[in-house]
């Protein structure tokens, strides 16, 4: 039989002492933790369903696709040869084959095929595992699943547009809806002049018939290839909500002009452009005057993506880490048997299992809508892990890479571009700041929100010293006056954040692993500036053994 392996033995030298080419991985049968958590949180036919893409998403084939979507970035053609106007942008092939991947298994839509059946607990497994394909693929996965309660306020155009955000196909061409079988859709809200400020947006929105005309420009359109974009735009009512699609009525290409597409950090696979309405066509989404309102409906559905993705990034790199540290010597000895590399993939492991509890747990809440406790989590917990996660992603991407040492930080690995990448989900959809106002008025708005976080709490309060001197110090913080809150946003949001992870870990993970969280993070130093800072006395074993079994 012939061997296809690459050459160990060059001319000038032998290749030793490096780990093997990453075989096909099922990356469901490698995470303990996700499977703990489906079987805990989630109806039975979820594993079942998201088997085929965890075996998928693991393969040397995906994997190489995310890493030539990223190498050839989505460009821009504004006009075709003969200078007519086209605004499309071009992807690579590898782009829409991992697409594919994602819309025809449907993990786009199943959040609603299956609602109130765990749907948006099989939306968010499934993204957690397509993150680690591309996250920047996921960004139209999370719109195009985000926008269906925003149209239900539009029960015409909700009813009109249903049937072909929920099909299991994934159809890139640029033509009017009604010509494809499935479509996706993408947003633009923010402007130059206010980012997420909306309220100061200036594109205004004018009567044409039984529809608008919009005139205005947009700063960041999220995936402009997209066959409608929810928007933002004043009109004589106040900020209003509209549904611009690609196309208008009579099948004329709707002036949508892509002005360019931004040169980002990171996210290179997925399109972000600056946009201007030329009098595009629109429809009315919601009351008037009541657009944000109406566009929260989406928010508050893709900032669950956006926490969900640095758990899935981080189990990524995790999972590189420690295959490389298992195979490389280092001073006489495997670099996984040496402490201080054990302590820090050990740390890397229980913050990426804290990542996915709090995210599972969060989805949970989004799928028992009608329980008033779980309605009141729903409104508080993305906007925890959204700001957590992230805070936490980029720290963990370094130290990941540097586990690889050198190797880790060239392109041929993925930790450089998770690395890149991590940044992006923490300011999508709300920069920290952001992102802790909106936690301080949900508490302000919503008080049944903090009760049902006290209640979540409480439930493990004396299982742990640490856990339960924070909690204190989280109930002392609560009852400050707002000006205080304000000011000290940050901490309530993390504590919250941290405290609720720990609180699951309790409930649900070995005694090993939760204890540690406590210890590490709600000690009386708080969370180490970085990763690898254990007690002398942590069961690394017990932890480690977690990571890929």
């Amino acid at each position: 039989m012939t061997d296809h392996a690459p050459r160990h033995q060059l001319s000038t030298h032998e290749v030793t002492n490096q780990p093997a080419p990453a075989p096909d991985r099922d990356l469901l049968a490698l995470d303990k933790p996700l499977r703990e958590a489906l079987a805990r949180e989630a109806p039975d036919w979820l594993t079942q369903r998201l088997t085929p893409l965890a075996r998928a998403v693991g393969s040397d084939h995906v994997q190489a696709l995310g890493a030539e979507a990223n190498r050839h970035p989505p460009t821009l053609r504004l006009f075709d040869r003969h200078g007519r106007r086209l605004d499309e942008v071009i992807y690579h092939p590898a782009y829409h084959e991992l697409m594919h991947l994602a819309c025809d298994q449907g993990f786009h839509a199943v959040a609603w095929e299956k609602e109130h059946q765990g749907g948006h607990q099989a939306h968010i497994a499934a993204l957690y595992l397509l993150t680690q394909a591309e996250p920047g693929v996921c960004c139209p996965i999370t719109m195009t699943h985000a926008a269906l309660p925003a149209l239900r306020r539009e029960p015409r155009i909700f009813d009109e547009w249903r049937p072909r955000l929920l099909a299991w196909d994934y159809d890139p061409r640029a033509v009017p809806a009604w010509e494809k079988s499935a479509v996706t859709l993408g947003m633009a809200m923010t402007e130059k002049q206010g980012g997420s400020d909306v309220r100061t947006n200036t594109t205004r929105a004018t009567r044409d018939g039984d529809g608008y005309r919009l005139t205005g420009h947009k700063w960041f359109c999220s995936a402009p290839m997209s066959d409608a974009f929810l928007t933002l735009a004043q009109t004589d009512d106040g900020l209003g909500c509209f549904l611009v699609p690609r196309f208008t009525p009579d099948g004329e290409r709707n002036p949508i002009e892509l002005q360019r597409l931004k040169d980002k950090c990171g996210n290179r696979a997925n399109a972000s452009a600056e946009i201007e309405y030329r009098g595009a066509w629109a429809q009315a989404i919601g009351d008037p005057g009541r657009g944000i309102v109406t566009i929260l409906e989406m928010v508050q559905q893709t900032r669950l993506d956006a926490a969900t993705a640095p758990a899935g990034m981080m189990r990524q790199a995790l999972l590189e880490a420690w295959s490389h540290v298992r195979e490389r010597h280092a001073f006489g000895r495997r670099l996984s048997e040496q402490p201080l590399m054990r302590r820090v993939v050990a740390d890397l492991a229980l913050e990426t299992e804290a990542s996915l509890a709090l995210s599972m747990r969060s989805a949970r809440a989004f799928d028992t809508p009608d329980d008033e406790h779980e309605r009141a989590l729903s409104r508080l917990l993305p906007a925890l892990g959204k700001y957590w996660h992230n805070k936490r992603g980029p720290g963990f991407m370094a130290e990941a890479m540097e586990c690889l040492g050198g190797i880790g930080y060239v392109e041929e690995t993925p930790l450089a571009r998770l690395y890149r990448e991590a940044p992006v989900n923490s300011i999508w959809e709300g920069s920290g700041n952001v992102i802790c106002l909106d936690v301080l008025r949900v508490m302000a708005r919503h008080p049944e929100s903090i009760d049902a976080l006290r209640d979540e709490l409480k439930r493990v309060q004396g299982n742990s010293h640490p856990f339960d001197n924070t909690v204190s110090q989280l109930e002392t913080l609560l009852h400050q006056p707002a000006e205080v809150l304000e000011a000290n946003a940050r901490w309530l949001t993390q504590c919250m954040a941290q405290c609720l992870q720990a609180a699951l870990l309790l409930r649900h993970a070995p005694q090993e692993i939760a204890e540690t969280f406590c210890r590490s993070r709600l000690g009386p130093s708080g969370t180490s500036p970085v990763y690898g800072v254990l007690p002398s006395d942590a069961p690394l074993e017990a932890i480690l053994e977690r990571i890929a079994g």
